[in-house]
């Protein structure tokens, strides 16, 4: 880590994201006190958290961290697995077991469960401490669409029924912009930059950051001054940067980039469509084709604050 600082709010819900060796786990261990900083410090209800070189156990107790290699004993059943922890009235224990949508497992034995049912058992495991800070790291990861949609919800109900604010790390954009009230973005241990997802999805920091969250194209210092009407001076070779959805096509040839269609796919609630300029191709995003492969088309920005790279 590299001079990270942030700080996370009661109930705000905050991820991370950056490519694989960005520092995100390494980050979440050091909060959770797992990990040893290099230097600086975590401060948690205003108090340091030691690292394991200061504990004999590593840790906090009002921090839970979930890890992705999480582990669930064999041959014993789920009631048994949470039983050993269990601090919770009964009351309150069957309230945080059916947030976790696991009420209806606690007869079954471990290894007559799914591997989205033993995420959440082993969540729950750790919930039943009460904490007051739940680290997540890649939550998603290795989940169906159908036990990722319930994870969800049940990291919604975790924030917004039991109280407890959440942190989580993802690669999944998808898994980001709509969960998150603040967004980390990491690289090479370094923060690169830090906003609401909205802010970070339209007007990233560079390349990097905006790739991080979704399809993207930089366009040519000649095409931005094209399509946004201004001279090539004022643009100062700098590139528009583009998400599909920004992107029309249009029958004006005013400010407008003239290409061909490439590739059309779809993509569940809208068809991709490639446009081939001269010297590199766009993507653009519709609700309806209406146009097909080889067809000459004029492409458009969609009214808006322009950014660029």
């Amino acid at each position: 880590m590299k001079g990270i600082s942030f700080a996370q709010q009661p109930f705000q819900k905050t991820a991370i994201m950056g490519e694989s060796g960005a520092g995100k786990s390494t980050l979440l261990k050091i909060i959770a006190g797992l990990v040893q900083p290099n230097a600086g410090e975590v401060l948690f209800e205003n108090e340091r958290v030691p690292g394991p070189y200061e504990k004999l156990i590593p840790g906090h107790p009002g921090i839970a961290y979930l890890s992705q290699h999480f582990e669930l004993r064999n041959n014993y059943r789920v009631e048994e697995i949470l039983s050993y922890a269990n601090t919770l009235p009964e009351e309150d224990a069957g309230i945080l077991f059916e947030i976790c949508r696991i009420d209806h497992l606690l007869k079954r034995k471990t290894d007559q469960v799914s591997g989205g049912e033993k995420q959440r058992i082993a969540m729950a495991r750790l919930l039943i401490s009460s904490p007051r800070l739940l680290l997540l790291d890649e939550p998603f990861s290795n989940l169906d669409l159908p036990h990722t949609k319930i994870l969800k919800s049940v990291i919604n109900d975790i924030g917004e029924r039991l109280r407890i604010t959440c942190l989580l790390v993802s690669h999944d954009p998808q898994d980001i912009l709509s969960w998150a009230d603040d967004l980390l973005i990491l690289k090479d241990g370094k923060l690169v930059q830090q906003g609401t997802p909205e802010h970070l999805y339209r007007q990233p920091a560079d390349e990097y950051a905006g790739g991080l969250l979704g399809d993207y194209c930089l366009l040519s210092a000649a095409d931005t001054a094209i399509l946004t009407g201004i001279p090539d001076a004022e643009v100062n070779g700098k590139r528009l940067f583009v998400r599909p959805e920004q992107l029309v096509i249009t029958p004006e040839k005013k400010q407008a980039l003239e290409g061909k269609v490439g590739r059309i796919a779809f993509a569940g609630s809208v068809y991709e469509t490639d446009i081939l300029l001269p010297r590199y191709a766009i993507r653009i995003k519709t609700a309806a084709p209406r146009v097909s492969k080889g067809d000459t088309v004029y492409i458009s920005l969609q009214p808006g604050t322009p950014w660029y790279l």
